[in-house]
This record gives structure tokens, C-alpha cells and sequence, in this order.
């Protein structure tokens, strides 16, 4: 088989090995980055299509009579027209569980960052402001232990539960959310019932229908005055505004996302418009760890080697 990567450049930064995905086709096409033209041009001769952001629409399929298996390099495939490609016979694949540890670790670096601030006493001294101190330590912003704090998880998959593993090792005690419109458990709370309880509210759910918004002004104004917000799911989850009103007017103590509701940015956002200290924002660089990358790398050629011996595994549109 003949295939082509679309945009590696997201996810490579000249520090990753394609040679297991090399090895599964007899040519490989890297190309770093695609416009929409250039689709069709790029992929009119492969077996193969690989993606991670660049849309392939039923259009372009119908174009592409010798595609056979698109690849994914990611978990979410709203890029792809799933039906599309399965009338036409194509068989898609993502990524799964490649960036747990990632994710995982950054959610408990933000919430460290927000417990111990992190980041004000950093700017503190970059702004010689413990040099001019009377005495040895400089303690001008709170600082308060996880150990013994309540962490609230929306979204309790193999992520949420690596979340929850980390946080019981800082001594943490932990409450679940259920999920609108999926089934109840009954070790689960109501998200009405959990949010006056956290100190900490980390979401670590899928952006659906259901779950647009779920963290408004009505779940801000649940919380505690003291309880901080951490989001590394989906910017759409949080209804940013209220966020913003509600860190402003001290509703929530505080908040860290890596995630934005459109990304990048570029025309602004309610919450970049104001520098807030008790907002943490990252730039989508949870999972991207130089391990989590890899292994997106290395899913890339399983799911490759299995379609080509007919034991397809990872398929999204079956």
C-alpha cells in the first residue's frame, strides 16, 4: 500500500520516529501541513490517507476512488465524514489512550500550580519583589494542600480514572459525576449534588449535545467560593463567559484550561481579553508529550499492519 500523511506537522517537532509507520507501506508522502486544494491532489493515488486536523468530507471521497483506509492520528474524527466513508467502502481508524499519562500529569501540574500559586510567586520574584522582602520567605498568596481536599471528576474513563489514582496519592478524596444522558451509577452523584462538595472540579468528558455549556452560571454559582475549576477536555464544555464573570467577581477561587472553544484563538477569546491571576490558560499542550506522540505513531502502524492482514482494530465507522 501507498500512503499519505497530510499534516505530520502537528505532530511532530523533529523529535518523533516514523520508521514503524514507514514500514508498513511501500511509500509513505510526509507532508507537514495541507490545505483543503490540496487533499484530492495529495491522496488521487493512495491506498492510504492519514490526518489529524485536515478535513477529509464526502466531496473530496468520491474524488478518491483507490482510498481504501483513512487513519486518524487522533482520537476524535469529526474531520472525517464517517457515513461518507463507509457507503464508499473505507475503512476508518483513530488513536485511543495514546495520551493518558499526558493528560493525566497536567491536569495535576495545573491544579498544583493553583493550590501552591505557582505562577504569581513566580512573577513575584521575576519582578524582584522577594528581594525587597523583610525577612527570609515572601508569603503574599494562599497556599493550600491537596491532601484532604475533595476532587470532583466529570468524565470517568481511562482518563478521569488516571486522574483519580494520581489524586489519591496527594491524599485526595474523590467524587464522580454522572453524565447527562448516559446511565446512572449509583456510586455516582448528580452533577447538582457534587459541585457544592469539590474543591476541585477537574472534566475530563467528551464535548456532545449534551454536555455544551454543562459548566455555566448555574454550576458556577453551586460552587464554592473556594473551590478552583480544571478543564483539560474540551473548551466547549465551559461557558466561557461565565467563567470569566465568575472569576472576576470571586464565585470560584479559581481556574486552569488548556482548551479553548475555538483553537487557536485567533480572534480572541472572553478569557484571554483580561490577564485574571487566578486563571491558568495552556495552549492544548496536555497530551502532547514527546511519549504520548509516539505512541499516537505507533497506533498509526498497528491499526495499518491490521487492516492490511484483514483484522482491522480502532475502526470508528463500522
Amino acid at each position: 500500500m501507498n500512503a499519505a500523511f497530510l499534516d505530520y506537522g502537528s505532530l511532530d517537532m523533529n523529535d518523533l520516529d516514523f520508521s514503524p509507520l514507514q514500514a508498513c507501506f511501500n511509500d509513505l508522502q510526509l507532508y507537514s501541513a495541507s490545505t483543503p486544494d490540496q487533499v484530492i491532489p495529495r491522496l488521487k493515488d493512495v491506498q492510504v490517507a492519514i490526518t489529524n486536523k485536515v478535513v477529509i468530507n464526502a466531496e473530496a471521497l468520491t474524488r478518491l476512488p483507490k482510498l481504501k483506509l483513512i487513519l486518524v492520528s487522533a482520537t476524535g474524527t469529526n474531520n472525517v465524514d464517517l457515513r461518507a466513508a463507509k457507503a464508499q467502502g473505507i475503512v476508518v481508524c483513530n488513536c485511543q489512550g495514546y495520551g493518558t499519562a499526558s493528560v493525566a500529569q497536567h491536569t495535576l501540574t495545573l491544579m498544583l500550580a493553583l493550590a501552591t500559586s505557582l505562577l504569581r510567586y513566580d512573577h513575584a520574584v521575576a519582578q524582584g519583589r522577594w528581594q525587597q522582602a523583610s525577612q527570609f520567605c515572601f508569603l503574599d498568596y494562599p497556599i493550600i494542600e491537596l491532601s484532604g481536599k475533595t476532587l470532583g471528576i466529570v468524565g470517568y474513563g481511562e482518563l478521569g480514572k488516571e486522574v483519580a489514582r494520581l489524586a489519591q496519592a496527594f491524599g485526595m478524596k474523590i467524587l464522580i459525576a454522572n453524565l447527562p444522558q448516559r446511565p446512572k451509577h449509583e456510586d455516582r452523584l448528580e452533577l447538582e449534588a457534587l459541585l457544592p462538595q469539590v474543591d476541585f472540579l477537574s472534566l475530563h468528558c467528551p464535548l456532545t449535545e449534551h454536555t455544551q455549556h454543562l459548566i455555566d452560571a448555574h454550576a458556577f454559582a453551586l460552587m464554592k467560593p473556594s473551590a478552583f475549576l480544571i478543564n483539560c477536555a474540551r473548551g466547549g464544555i465551559v461557558h466561557e463567559q461565565a467563567l470569566l464573570d465568575a472569576l472576576k467577581q470571586g464565585r470560584i477561587a479559581g481556574a486552569a484550561t488548556d482548551v479553548l472553544s475555538i483553537e487557536p484563538p485567533k480572534n480572541g477569546n472572553p478569557l484571554l481579553d483580561e490577564k485574571l491571576p487566578n486563571l491558568i490558560i495552556t495552549p492544548h499542550s496536555a497530551w502532547g508529550s514527546v511519549q504520548s506522540r509516539q505512541r499516537m505513531v505507533e497506533q498509526l502502524a498497528e491499526n495499518a499492519k491490521a487492516f492490511s492482514i484483514g483484522q482491522t482494530i480502532r475502526q470508528v465507522n463500522a
